[in-house]
């Protein structure tokens, strides 16, 4: 008796998961496999006296704090930016569409170069701020931030966007005809149903900020122990030729960006599950 032949659903699907594992390991995960590989050619002790120098120590503060706090920043005011380019319509509507993109497009030195014209003491922002007001931006962990928030701002935008676009705007008009308000109507209607999307863009804007080095170096002004980022403490140690102490500060930042990145997916999955969007 003949067995009845099995048909996939996706026509040469062995030939496609071949392709994309082997794409997989050669951009990703053997480049990644090699940093550890690397950095293992210290002991214990010698990696561990590498990864906990004080100059290292608070270069892990300023990027990871800064990205995370840059992150919350465009999370909060990437929502109000796509709520605005989708509910309203305003001269120049177009134009701001155009230049949330900006970041993208922009090479990261310019922007970096662009940040400290305008916030050095001397430019066009910076002779006002620093000047009449005292607080010191460029050369500064405010400078490094402001950095951050530029490059990860369209991230948040692009992605709650979308869903904003598909929001029924009965279930507002529901919500109002029961009795609540404007502010009732968002958190308990339009937030549960856009914070998966949230999540995610926080997740790209802080993924971007951690590893972010062009646009941050020229504003930050890389004085050790106030403004050095990670980034730059592992380029530093590059141009020394000390390529396994390079490595093991990557791997540092390798494992809290892993770690991070699977808590907001984690969390982002809770979310879905609450509000039903995975159903």
């Amino acid at each position: 008796m003949l067995r009845a032949k099995s048909f996939s659903v996706l026509p040469g699907f062995n030939l496609a998961l071949g392709y994309t594992l082997l794409y997989l390991s050669i951009i990703v995960l053997i480049p990644l496999a090699a940093v550890f590989v690397k950095a293992s050619e210290f002991s214990l002790a010698e990696f561990w006296a590498v990864v906990t120098a004080d100059r290292v120590v608070a270069s892990y503060k300023l990027s990871f704090g800064a990205s995370l706090l840059a992150a919350i920043i465009n999370m909060v005011f990437g929502l109000m930016l796509a709520w605005a380019l989708v509910r309203y319509t305003f001269p120049g509507k177009k134009i701001v569409d155009a230049l949330v993109d900006l970041p993208f497009a922009l090479p990261t030195a310019v922007a970096g170069i662009a940040l400290t014209a305008l916030y050095a003491k001397n430019g066009w922002l910076g002779q006002f701020i620093e000047g009449e007001l005292g607080i010191k931006v460029a050369f500064a962990p405010l400078g490094v931030l402001i950095a951050l928030v530029f490059i990860g701002l369209p991230f948040v935008v692009r992605t709650v966007q979308p869903i904003l676009e598909d929001l029924e705007t009965e279930l507002e008009e529901a919500a109002a005809s029961l009795g609540a308000n404007r502010w009732q109507t968002f958190r308990h209607v339009v937030l549960p149903i856009l914070l998966p999307a949230l999540l995610t863009g926080f997740a790209l804007a802080f993924a971007r900020a951690v590893g972010e080095y062009g646009s941050v170096i020229f504003i930050a002004g890389n004085i050790p122990m106030v403004s050095e980022i990670t980034p730059l403490m592992i380029i530093t140690k590059l141009e020394q030729y000390d390529y396994t102490g390079a490595t093991a500060i990557a791997v540092v930042m390798l494992i809290f960006s892993f770690i991070m990145l699977l808590a907001i997916n984690g969390l982002q999955a809770w979310t879905a599950r609450r509000t039903g969007r995975d159903r």
